[in-house]
C-alpha cells in the first residue's frame, strides 16, 4: 500500500507541475486576465475541475506560479536558507541570475512583469503579494548593505535603505528594458556593468 500511495502522490506532483508550466506559458503570452482555467487545463492535459482541485481557484494557481518562479531562482543559484551573503557574493548571484533568465527563464520574467502591471492598484488580487515581495527584497538588500558597512567592505556614510531602493529599481528596470527589446539590451552585460560600478562606488 505504501508503494501505491507513493505512486499516487508522485502522479499528483507531476500533474500539478504540468499545470503550473502550462499556466506560465499561457499567462506570459496572454496575461492572467486573458487566460481561462479551461485553456490552462487543456494545455496541461487535465480537466478544469482537476486544476481547481489542486489549486482551489485561478488566483491560487497564479500564486503557485509566482512561488515557482522564486523557487527556481533560489534553486539555480544554490542559495542556502538563511544565507547572509557578502556584497561580492550577492552581486555575483544577481549577475548569474540574469544569465539564467536570459537563457531559459524569459517566460517567467515576462509573466512577472505582466502580473506586476496588472496588480498596481490597491485592492487588485495580487497587489498585496507584489507589494510585500518588493518590501521583502528591499529589506534583504538593506540588510546586505548594513552588513557591508559593519564589516568595513562599504563606506560608513552609506544609506542602506536608499541603496536598497536603488538596487531594486535597477533590477526591475533592467528586466523590463530587456523584455521590450532583447535584441538591443544585453541583460547580463547591463547587470555586470551596474554591479561592478556599484561595488566601486561602495568601497571605503
Amino acid at each position: 500500500m505504501t508503494g501505491v500511495k507513493g505512486q499516487v502522490q508522485k502522479r499528483g506532483v507531476e500533474r500539478r507541475r504540468a499545470m503550473v508550466d502550462a499556466a506560465i506559458d499561457l499567462f506570459a503570452r496572454q496575461g492572467v486576465r486573458g487566460t481561462g482555467v479551461a485553456a490552462i487545463a487543456e494545455r496541461a492535459g487535465a480537466t478544469p475541475s482537476a486544476l481547481i482541485h489542486h489549486f482551489g481557484s485561478k488566483d491560487g494557481l497564479v500564486r503557485a506560479v509566482l512561488e515557482e518562479a522564486d523557487r527556481r531562482a533560489l534553486a539555480r543559484l544554490s542559495v542556502p536558507a538563511g544565507a547572509e551573503p557578502t556584497l561580492d557574493q550577492a552581486f555575483d548571484w544577481f549577475i548569474r541570475d540574469a544569465g539564467h533568465t536570459a537563457a531559459t527563464e524569459g517566460q517567467l520574467a515576462a509573466l512577472h512583469t505582466t502580473l506586476t502591471a496588472e496588480n498596481l492598484q490597491p485592492g487588485s488580487v495580487l497587489h498585496t503579494w507584489f507589494r510585500d515581495r518588493g518590501r521583502a527584497l528591499r529589506t534583504h538588500l538593506s540588510d546586505l548593505f548594513t552588513r557591508a558597512v559593519a564589516d568595513g567592505s562599504a563606506r560608513p556614510d552609506l544609506d542602506p535603505v536608499v541603496m536598497a531602493a536603488e538596487t531594486a529599481a535597477f533590477l526591475e528596470g533592467a528586466h523590463l528594458l530587456w523584455l521590450l527589446d532583447p535584441e538591443q539590451v544585453d541583460l547580463v552585460g547591463v547587470h555586470r556593468s551596474y554591479f561592478e560600478g556599484l561595488a566601486a562606488r561602495l568601497r571605503p
